[in-house]
């Protein structure tokens, strides 16, 4: 069999890769979208025929991993995509909301290029390809083992990775050679700590892996107490300036952590009297869902909704769905907190109040996930001087902050926790990506001290034959 690197290869986004076994059949692993500065050209072509792939199976739902799977349904593929029923349920949400940006967004891409004498590019997909793709999904159980199609070729089991609401780790048995071969993707290595979810399960022993190394060279601050960091920055901000606080996030999974830190703060009466604000309609039914799936919880959390009634609902929380309440929030000149998507403030309303309150020196911007150097939220919190904006510089007179204990991503220690089910002398290969370059050669010493004797880092488009 042979495994080609469509994504997240020496980056962060993107993910995608294919598994041709030895009978020809094409697996392939997520279909994110490539996100961040000049990654447009990247989006619209994918380097294999999507009519020819024969199964797609989904890690989780964030956009950098299932973001084209639209596009590579408008373009051939009819076959099923297998993922936890969580991850299915978000992606009804975050695929035809993706749909909406990638329509909105076009028409000012092609300006600019069109601008710059380039060619215009044509639409990833649109509302309708979105659900022609939701139609194809199948949900499967964790550990539910199960075979690809008919001919019970491969088989399939997904694991808790812990890293977003019904997030996976991708198991597969495949015969190869007249011998079984077991492949592992990590998809995102969750945290063993996560406020919300369980901790990430063990894991079948693998000959190969192919892992993200998105932490790959540092580790998360030790957090003391994560309440009282935030609670100091709403504090300096809301109280002490009186400026407003304004938060990038995820609108999966980081936003809901915050409202959950939130909401404990104004329950035992520390969280100032401000209204919060939570400006993104994808999150506000993100919430919904996960709601939903308490399955996924942590014992902690269950314990707190048991006591508390609901982890998500407190005195002075609004929820925001309207564009014209959103526009409102601009002029609203008392102090609040806004937490609004995207996580790296690539696009969607985030944009808009980072704009309006990037020069203001009494309002900060709070970093709370990982931010790719390419991205607006990158170039925050790499202490950019200038940043652009819609095509505008803007100076950065605000205070800017950031909180490692909000990642979702495991730091190298978490990730070689999560290895720790393996025997390193039986694996294979490993084959690190969704990671920068450089951290990836950290993360890549760090395993061949743990014992993994044969570490790759593939380049886009590399193929690997096993």
């Amino acid at each position: 069999m042979n495994i080609q690197f469509f994504g997240a290869a020496r980056t962060v986004t993107g993910s995608k890769h294919l598994i041709t076994t030895e009978k020809g059949t094409k697996i392939l692993l997520d279909c994110g979208l490539f996100q961040g500065i000049q990654t447009d050209e990247f989006n619209q072509r994918f380097g294999f025929k999507p009519a020819e792939v024969n199964y797609l199976i989904l890690s989780h739902a964030h956009i950098d991993h299932s973001g084209l799977i639209p596009r590579l349904v408008k373009q051939g593929f009819n076959g099923p995509i297998y993922c936890t029923s969580a991850t299915a349920d978000l992606c009804r949400v975050m695929l035809l909301d993706s749909a909406h940006i990638q329509e909105k967004d076009l028409e000012r891409i092609n300006r600019r290029r069109e601008k710059q004498g380039r060619p215009l590019l044509e639409e990833l997909y649109d509302s309708e390809d979105a659900a022609k793709a939701l139609n194809l999904f199948k949900t499967v159980r964790y550990g539910q083992p199960f075979f690809l199609g008919e001919s019970n070729e491969v088989e399939v089991i997904l694991t808790d990775a812990a890293h977003l609401l019904g997030s996976a780790a991708v198991h597969l048995t495949i015969p190869d050679s007249g011998a079984f071969k077991q492949l592992t993707f990590t998809g995102d290595i969750g945290r063993p700590e996560d406020r919300i979810l369980r901790k990430p399960d063990v894991f079948p022993q693998a000959d190969i892996i192919i892992c993200e190394s998105t932490y790959g060279d540092r580790l998360h601050e030790k957090e003391t107490d994560m309440h009282a960091h935030l609670l100091e920055i709403v504090h300096q901000t809301c109280v002490v300036r009186r400026g407003k606080l304004i938060i990038p996030a995820f609108a999966i999974d980081r936003t809901q952590e915050l409202i959950y830190a939130l909401d404990q703060l104004s329950s035992s009466g520390k969280l100032p009297q401000i209204p919060v604000y939570i400006d993104s309609p994808l999150a506000i039914r993100a919430t919904k869902i996960m709601k939903e799936h308490d399955e996924c919880f942590n014992p902690e959390i269950l314990d707190y909704i048991e006591k508390d009634g609901d982890a998500f609902a407190f005195p002075y929380l609004h929820y925001i769905s309207s564009a014209d309440e959103s526009i409102a929030l601009n002029d609203k000149q008392e102090p609040c907190i806004i937490i609004s998507a995207s996580g790296m403030a690539e696009a969607g309303r985030i944009k808009h109040h980072i704009k309006n309150n990037i020069g203001d020196p009494k309002s900060t911007i709070l970093l709370v996930g990982y931010a790719s150097s390419n991205t607006l939220a990158g170039a925050l919190k790499r202490g950019d001087r200038e940043v652009n904006i819609f095509g505008e510089q803007f100076e950065v007179r605000c205070q800017v902050s950031s909180m490692d204990s909000f990642s979702g991503h495991g730091d190298y220690n978490e990730m070689l926790e999560f290895l720790s089910c393996q025997s390193p002398e039986r694996v294979r290969k490993v084959f690190l990506v969704h990671g920068e370059y450089k951290t990836q050669i950290s993360f890549k010493l760090k395993l061949e001290k743990a014992g993994y004797k044969d570490v790759h880092i593939p380049a886009l488009y590399e193929n690997v034959i096993i």
